[in-house]
């Protein structure tokens, strides 16, 4: 059972980070996809995972980011105090990301406990979500555990990695121990994971003591955690140091070896969930317009004819599609992009072709 207590001690860390490759032209290395109200809501992703995140630690969310994003996180949250907006030199993974905030919080906090949830992500279902933290936190605090939130799949996806869930932990509601994460399967595998009912997709969740988590990381990789602690004891080091450490994502670090010696936990997530990965995913998230097409921007601005799909309109013009079914069309100022849905996944070749001619404009 969770006491107000244990969330007393929950920090909430948002590592906000990626291109969004497979949604270019409106996701870009320099306005990545969490900069961007996707869904129409009238706020930024990165703004709702906030909203969210604020409604069970209160003011204690700790946003980490690259340099060239931090005036936009600013911007975009500008009641986050200075020193919670940690800037990262250049990119090195998530592991590095999260255990940064792990030791900026571990020597502010002894006892804190780190939720970390991604800033792109949607969820629509807000008190599945909380009451599935608020287990997750009591796990972490009481059995000392790495803790992930996996989430019931509706489908079998090839885009997810999963994880198999063991034995119930008796002492929580819904809990179990973590037998093993697998890397995302082909299509016949994640069949087989649905039929035994014993797998959860993984979204890359994680709450667990900023102090095991860096303890962890610590055993396999001894150099990083060392680092990271140096750098939080000593900020001055940032830009000396970070370039020298370990690129690797904590997945890899942490979790899967953790996993394997029966260290980690999952609680089921039962919310509506999804990591907006491509343009295929986010018109799924939509209310289709009239007849099959859904539009974001200004619907005034499209004429869709015996048509389906989705249109992004970002630049003001005119959009008309006439006689296509299954299409993506996605026009900014400066690009113009049509794909059909089911290849929205290679969208990000686009962006490598660009990469190649030296288009770095366009990226």
């Amino acid at each position: 059972m969770t006491t107000s207590g244990d969330l007393d001690r929950l920090w909430a860390v948002v590592p906000a980070g990626g291109a969004g490759t497979r949604l270019w032209p409106v996701s870009r290395a320099g306005s990545p996809k969490f900069l961007h109200d996707l869904t129409g809501s009238g706020r930024t992703l990165i703004q709702a995972t906030v909203d969210r995140l604020r409604v069970l630690a209160g003011e204690r969310v700790l946003v980490v980011t690259g340099a060239a994003h931090a005036d936009a996180v600013r911007e975009q949250v500008p009641d986050l105090p200075e020193d919670l907006l940690l800037a990262e030199p250049s990119p090195r993974d998530s592991m590095a990301a999260i255990g940064l905030a792990a030791a900026v919080l571990e020597r502010r906090d002894p006892d804190a406990i780190i939720g970390s949830f991604a800033a792109d992500h949607v969820i629509s279902d807000e008190e599945a979500f909380a009451a599935a933290v608020t287990e997750a936190v009591a796990v972490a605090a009481r059995d000392d555990l790495l803790v992930t939130i996996g989430i019931e799949p509706t489908f079998p996806s090839t885009g997810f990695g999963y994880i198999q869930m063991g034995p119930r932990l008796r002492a929580h509601p819904s809990a179990a121990r973590v037998r093993q994460f697998v890397e995302k399967p082909d299509a016949r595998k994640a069949a087989s994971y649905l039929a035994t009912g014993e797998f959860r997709w993984n979204a890359g969740m994680f709450v667990v003591r900023a102090t095991t988590l860096l303890d962890l990381l610590a055993e396999w990789h001894p150099d990083l955690a060392a680092g990271l602690r140096e750098i939080a004891a000593d900020p001055s080091l940032l830009e000396s140091r970070w370039e020298t450490l370990e690129k690797i994502a904590i997945d890899h670090a942490v979790a899967e070896p953790a996993a394997d010696e029966g260290r980690v936990a999952v609680v089921p997530g039962t919310f509506d969930w999804d990591d907006v990965g491509d343009f295929k995913s986010l018109s799924c998230l939509l209310p289709a317009g009239d007849g099959a097409m859904t539009v974001v921007g200004d619907p005034e601005r499209v004429q869709a004819i015996d048509s389906g799909g989705l249109v992004v309109s970002g630049s003001g013009r005119m959009v008309a599609v006439v006689g296509l079914e299954d299409v993506v069309v996605v026009e900014t100022d400066d690009a113009l992009l049509v794909a059909s849905r089911e290849r929205a996944q290679d969208v990000k070749l686009v962006v490598e072709a660009l990469k190649a001619a030296g288009r770095t404009d366009l990226v």
